[in-house]
This record gives structure tokens, sequence and C-alpha cells, in this order.
């Protein structure tokens, strides 16, 4: 037989459809392990952005905080004077501005 030749190969067709099947079936079982493992690192990787903006929104919540108290001038030494009947909020707008 000749190099260049191609090799000619007769197959009953029910063997052929048989193979093609399980070569699905085998495609489909990998497409779905993919799939499972590429939404677990999804899931991760969701996870570790929720915690850094959590991160991130915590901190600027503590940096408006501390700016508003110390612009006030409190502590829990020197705490907002409330008058009678003024809620907290009242109380902080009252002063900031004044």
């Amino acid at each position: 037989m000749a190099e260049n030749t191609i090799p000619e190969i007769i197959v009953d067709p029910a063997d052929y459809q048989e193979v093609i099947k399980k070569l699905d079936h085998i495609d489909e079982k990998i497409e779905f392990t993919h799939s499972e493992i590429q939404q677990r690192i999804g899931k991760r990787l969701g996870r570790d952005i929720g915690i850094l903006y959590g991160i991130c929104v915590g901190l600027m919540i503590m940096v408006m905080y501390l700016l508003i108290v110390t612009t006030l001038g409190l502590s829990p030494i020197n705490p907002i004077p409330l008058e009678v009947n003024e809620s907290l909020l009242d109380a902080v707008i009252r002063i900031l501005f004044k």
C-alpha cells in the first residue's frame, strides 16, 4: 500500500450510530462537568467581590462617621446636647445647619 493513499474501512451503519451515540453521551458529560466547575469558580469569584464591596462600603461609612464626629467636635465625653423631645437625627441636622 502506498504512503499517500487513505485507508478505506467499511463499517456497519448500526455500529457507527452506536459509536456516535456513545461519543455524544461522553461529550454531554464533559460539558456538564465543565459547566459545574465554571459555576463553582463563578460563585467563589462573586463571594470574593462581595467581600471586597462590603469592606469598601464599611470603610466609607466609617470615614464619613469620623468626619462628622470630628467636624462637630463630638466625643463620648461631650455628646450632642439634645433638647426636649428631640431625636438624635434632628440634633445632628440642627448642629450641622446652625
